[in-house]
This record gives structure tokens, C-alpha cells and sequence, in this order.
């Protein structure tokens, strides 16, 4: 990115620390050229990647409800009981962000284009006009001679992006592949967004479905938080969700037991994460992530086989479960690998004090080569009701909390149409300020109505 050297208002010299004066153009304790001190650039807006195109309809026959498994005729034993609580959390709104030129005028009314702040001052929505002409609209020179064959970058439409995702021209930063990613099949859909305040997403996600042996339906969705403390996490959450997703859909078909069958892919994930650390052992002197701690990511992943939901995680990813009827209460079906669950389950503090403490969401469990003890969590139920199964990252639920906010926060129509009720909840967390990567699955579960209730464990 290219920078103007000018005389600079500083607090204090870059040499000797000595306080300055407005228009200073030379330290006068040590005489340092203050005129040779870039100016720090501003914060420049990434622009927002295009959604990809909606690749199947949400169900059979155009409105209908999607595919989704029913009661099966395969016989497996009863499965663990696994506990679940909720816990409130507020929804913070974010104020409104006006666009102006670089005299500080209002903008023109134009056709807005899509874009969203890096930096930490990104408390908006993540929409609102540039402070520059249309880049789609406006006419620019041709691309300079050696970007021929090369990719152009988004904004200036002619400088040639560099290897690092920058434009060799205007310097601006090009949206990534993962900035934002959709997914849908017939019976489920995922959705993930970088939030409004990340550099990248570091989710990933993985839907499928396939069939077990008597031909019944078995629909998947594993959704991975990558560990920001950690190295490489956007690769660890991608490695951790193909790996389990593929463990899935070779196990089931065979007949395993959707609960087996989810321990064995928490394990192969943990091991696809692992083989991250061993080829960054092999790193070079000079790699940065060499002395970083080993990649991680936490884990947690839905099947619906059978008349069973099997639910398994590792970290603090949820899975929910909202009844088709707005009358049957909703449930949180997992419990959190985290300090705060931990301080509850000790009895040492009640729910509001634990979720009060700044130490609240530190894991204490994850996927990766430093994890203390890798521990899969796994549980089955047997709803006796149609429902959604929600499966989403902290980057949701932090505002969505208890069951009954995240019910709240499903669309009517999220049954019938999972990626658009998908889409809406990414919504919701980046209305409510999007501090983090937001992934969600949505995955109707249809059952013939047997009575009252809403999901229960089998025992």
C-alpha cells in the first residue's frame, strides 16, 4: 500500500521518545528528520465476497419440507444420558455507520457496494458506501502490463494481486474464499461468515448425507471453532471437519451405531489435527508459526439416522434443538468444555456468576497436538416431534444463549427452509455486533407425531 511521507503530528520521537510540537520537523533532543516518519495508514475496507449461488432447492416438490431422516428400521442399543443447561447472555446493538468523503461531506446517493471494516472500530453492520466512486461503475486505466493472465484485484479493477492477497496497485486487501461460505443439500445447510471484527474466519464447516443399511437416511453436519491463540486454526478447523465428515460417511453406511460412529470421527479429526503440528515441526528456522502453540480447534457435529439425533463435541460449539411447534420448549443438547461449566459442575459458583467472570469462555477441552486429554463427548436422543437442529459456534450463541433466546432467534420458516434460516441467524449475530467468525447448520429432523414431549434421551 502505498504511503505519503509528510510532517506528521506525533506524540513523542520515534528515536528518543522526546514530546513533540505540531509541525515539528526535527526531534530537538536528538534532531531526528521528523519529515521522514510515514503516516500510519487508515483502517481500508475489505470488500465483502460475493454469496455464492444457491445450488438446490430447500425440498422436494418447490415448498415443501426438506428431506430429512424419519424413524428407520435399524435396531441399535439404547444410548448415554448427557446433561444441558442455558444461560442468558444480552444482545449488544451496534450504531449506525455514516458514509463521508475525505473532506468530511456526506456521500453521494449511489448504488452502495458491499464492504466491511478489519479493524477493531468495525462496531457497524458491516454495509455501508465507500468514500470513493463504485468500483464496479467507475471507469479505470487498463491493468498494467505483466497483470495480463493474473487475477485483477476487486477495487481498482487493474492493478495484479500478489501472492500475499494484496493489490501490487491501490494495496487493497482482497476477500478471501472463507470470508463467507454457504452450503445446502436437500436436508440440511450451513452457513459461515468472518464477522465484523476477525481479519479471516477460522470456521469450517461440513454437511453430507448418506444412507444406512436398510436405506434409510443419515444426514451429518460438523461444524469447527479454530483456536485464535493458536497456530494456524482456520486450517485446523478445515482439517477437523473433513476428516470427521469423511469418518461419517464411511461408518455409517456400514451399520455402526450414529453414537459410535460419532466417537470414532472426533478421534479421526483430533488426529487430522494433530498431523498439522508434526508438519509444522518440520518447519523451517524462520517460520513464525515454528515456537507457536500446536493447532487447535474445538468440534461439534449432528446425525440424524435411524429416529435418533446423536450429538458429539469437543470445545464449546452447542448443538440446540427447537421443536417445529413454537408451544414445545426448546433444549440445549451439549454442555461446554469451558471454565465457567466447570465452576458450576464444582458447585463453586451458580450459573449468572460463573458466565459473569472474564475467564467464562476459556476451553478447557479442544482438538489439537497440546490438548491435556482429548475427552469426546457424545450423547443420543430420540425426538418424538418434528424439530431443527441447530449446530453453531460461540460466534452465534454468544448471542443466543439460552434455548429459548436461540429459538427466538430461528425463523418461523428455518424448518422448510434451513439456508435461509441459516442465513438469518448469521444475521442476527452480525446485527449484534459480530465479534467473532459465525457458523451455523441447520438440520430439520421429521418424525410421524407420537404424543406429547419434546426431545428426550434415551436410556
Amino acid at each position: 500500500m502505498s504511503q505519503s511521507h509528510q510532517r506528521t503530528s506525533l506524540p513523542g520521537c520515534p528515536s528518543c521518545e522526546e514530546p513533540l510540537e505540531p509541525g515539528d520537523l526535527f526531534c530537538g533532543a536528538c534532531g531526528y528528520d521528523l519529515s521522514v516518519v510515514p503516516a500510519p495508514p487508515p483502517d481500508r475496507p475489505t470488500v465483502a465476497i460475493t454469496l455464492p449461488a444457491r445450488n438446490a432447492a430447500p425440498g422436494a416438490g418447490g415448498g415443501g419440507v426438506p428431506d430429512a431422516p424419519g424413524a428407520g428400521a435399524v435396531e441399535w442399543p439404547a444410548a448415554r444420558e448427557a446433561d444441558s443447561s442455558d444461560v442468558p447472555a444480552p444482545t449488544h446493538r451496534p450504531g449506525d455507520l455514516p458514509g463521508v468523503d475525505s473532506g468530511g461531506d456526506p456521500l453521494p446517493v449511489q448504488e452502495p457496494a458491499p464492504v466491511r471494516f478489519d479493524g477493531p472500530d468495525a462496531a457497524g453492520s458491516g454495509d455501508f458506501e465507500l468514500a470513493a466512486p463504485d468500483p464496479r461503475t467507475a471507469e479505470h486505466p487498463p491493468a498494467r502490463a505483466g497483470a495480463a493472465g493474473g487475477k485483477v484485484c476487486v477495487a481498482c479493477r487493474s492493478g495484479r494481486v500478489d501472492t500475499d492477497g494484496y493489490c501490487e496497485n491501490c494495496g487493497h486487501a482482497q476477500p478471501r474464499e472463507r470470508d463467507h461460505m454457504e452450503q445446502e443439500l436437500g436436508a440440511v445447510a450451513a452457513v459461515s461468515d468472518r464477522g465484523l471484527r476477525h481479519h479471516r474466519n477460522e470456521d469450517s464447516f461440513a454437511v453430507s448425507s448418506t444412507a444406512l443399511p436398510d436405506g434409510s437416511p443419515a444426514v451429518v453436519a460438523v461444524v469447527c471453532d479454530g483456536v485464535s491463540s493458536a497456530s494456524r486454526p482456520d486450517e485446523a478447523s478445515a482439517a477437523a471437519a473433513s476428516a470427521a465428515n469423511e469418518s461419517l460417511l464411511e461408518a455409517l453406511p456400514r451399520g455402526t451405531h450414529p453414537q459410535t460412529a460419532m466417537h470414532e470421527a472426533i478421534l479421526a479429526a483430533a488426529g487430522a489435527v494433530n498431523a498439522l503440528a508434526r508438519d509444522g515441526a518440520q518447519a523451517p528456522e524462520h517460520d513464525p508459526h515454528r515456537h507457536q502453540n500446536a493447532p487447535a480447534c474445538t468440534l461439534v457435529g449432528a446425525i440424524a439416522a435411524g429416529g435418533l439425533l446423536v450429538v458429539g463435541w469437543v470445545g464449546d460449539s452447542r448443538v440446540y434443538w427447537v421443536p417445529q411447534d413454537p408451544a414445545s420448549p426448546p433444549a440445549r443438547l451439549t454442555e461446554d468444555d469451558s471454565w465457567a461449566a466447570q465452576m458450576v459442575a464444582a458447585g463453586l459458583m451458580n450459573e449468572a456468576e460463573a458466565y459473569a467472570d472474564e475467564r467464562a469462555h476459556a476451553i478447557t477441552g479442544w482438538l489439537g497436538a497440546d490438548a491435556y486429554e482429548l475427552e469426546p463427548h457424545t450423547a443420543s436422543f430420540k425426538p418424538d416431534r418434528p424439530g431443527l437442529v441447530v449446530v453453531c459456534t460461540d460466534g452465534l450463541w454468544n448471542y443466543a444463549e439460552a434455548a429459548a433466546e436461540m429459538a427466538s432467534a430461528v425463523p418461523s420458516d428455518a424448518y422448510a427452509r434451513p439456508l435461509h434460516g441459516a442465513r438469518a441467524l448469521v444475521g442476527h449475530a452480525l446485527d449484534g455486533g459480530g465479534h467473532d467468525n459465525v457458523t451455523v447448520a441447520l438440520l430439520p429432523f421429521a418424525v410421524p407425531p407420537q404424543g406429547a414431549g419434546s426431545a428426550y434421551r434415551t436410556t
